[in-house]
């Protein structure tokens, strides 16, 4: 009885949450509108860096690198094939699996601290790339200057910042739903069993290599398909978007949601995200010292997120203030156990 009123009050506030983003175009500025654009694109990739981190087993600083694929193929593609926003996506989208697919060999058997360094490697070497390729990335001026985005065919072009940011909107809760659907899948379960205890998981004959693959081709496209977002809400890329500051906020805003829940994932993402803009304004200079201490806080303090906090704190005031003694073995038992 009590999970379902849990249930329903979490399934209540989501509902208020997507009814505050519908209406919050009309609500605030322009300005505002863009930067809520932004924000919701980047906490898309904060859910890629969730289903790594927290389902899959793998923390990642690399998410960065298929966001950028995925951002500079939807301009490619916007200046020079078509305007139409799902043709963008799904290319954009493509490029991310794909890129996160050439890197498939070098983590697919790394773990720990080793994924961490490998894929933090992975994205500064990409930003290195976008800032030397100039013919195509504009360099470290970035580019600008992209056709406006019609969503389907046939349907005008997205004029305005409240149109954009509709259109992210219903992308990142589509993208979103599918993440949450996958997860429910034998897929997903067979993921959070590699995480938990991959020895077992072998022993039972599952390849845990191959579904590791899918989860970072996945995580990929879902990265991917934000860098078109990306592009469609500010107009404007450029290398710096990509660094490492990006990689550590995102993951930060993971942490601090709860690694192994995608939507306090997309809740933590989209809170760092919007206190890094608003300190930049608030506290010039001092914004990246801010998150800094808040990051190091989070790790000692809450090493599993406020999610998993709040659920043991709920599963301790449901525990007995006097918990009973496991009851006492037979000696016939004792064999079968060890068995």
């Amino acid at each position: 009885m009590r999970d379902e009123v849990i249930r329903r009050a979490r399934g209540a506030v989501a509902a208020l949450v997507l009814a505050g983003l519908v209406v919050a175009p009309w609500v605030v500025d322009d300005y505002t509108t863009a930067i809520l654009a932004r924000t919701l694109a980047l906490a898309l990739v904060g859910v890629s860096v969730a289903l790594l981190t927290g389902v899959a087993g793998m923390p990642t600083l690399g998410q960065t690198a298929p966001y950028a694929a995925g951002a500079y193929a939807c301009v490619v593609v916007g200046s020079r094939i078509s305007d139409v926003g799902v043709v963008q996506l799904a290319v954009a989208a493509g490029a991310g699996a794909v890129l996160a697919a050439l890197t498939v060999p070098l983590v697919v058997h790394a773990r720990g601290v080793i994924v961490l360094m490998i894929t933090l490697a992975i994205g500064e070497l990409v930003v290195t790339i976008l800032g030397r390729w100039r013919s195509v990335t504009g360099g470290t001026d970035g580019l600008a200057g992209m056709p406006a985005v019609r969503p389907f065919w046939g349907l005008p072009p997205l004029a305005s910042d409240q149109a954009r940011y509709l259109y992210t909107l219903v992308v990142v809760a589509t993208l979103v739903g599918a993440a949450l659907l996958l997860l429910r899948t034998r897929a997903g379960l067979l993921l959070r069993a590699g995480r938990d205890d991959e020895t077992r998981l072998r022993a039972s004959g599952h390849r845990v290599p191959l579904h590791v693959s899918g989860a970072h081709i996945a995580a990929g496209a879902i990265a991917g398909g934000a860098g078109s977002l990306l592009v469609v809400a500010q107009q404007y890329i450029s290398p710096a978007d990509f660094g490492f500051d990006t990689s550590a906020l995102l993951l930060l805003g993971v942490v601090i949601g709860g690694t192994a829940s995608i939507g306090g994932a997309l809740v933590g993402a989209a809170l760092v995200i919007a206190v890094r803009d608003w300190l930049f304004g608030v506290l010039p200079g001092h914004a990246p010292l801010v998150l800094g201490a808040l990051f190091v806080a989070t790790v000692y303090l809450l090493p599993s997120g406020v999610n998993r906090a709040r659920v043991r704190l709920r599963a301790s005031s449901a525990a007995p203030s006097h918990p009973q003694a496991p009851p006492a073995r037979d000696a016939a038992t004792v064999p079968e156990l060890r068995a």
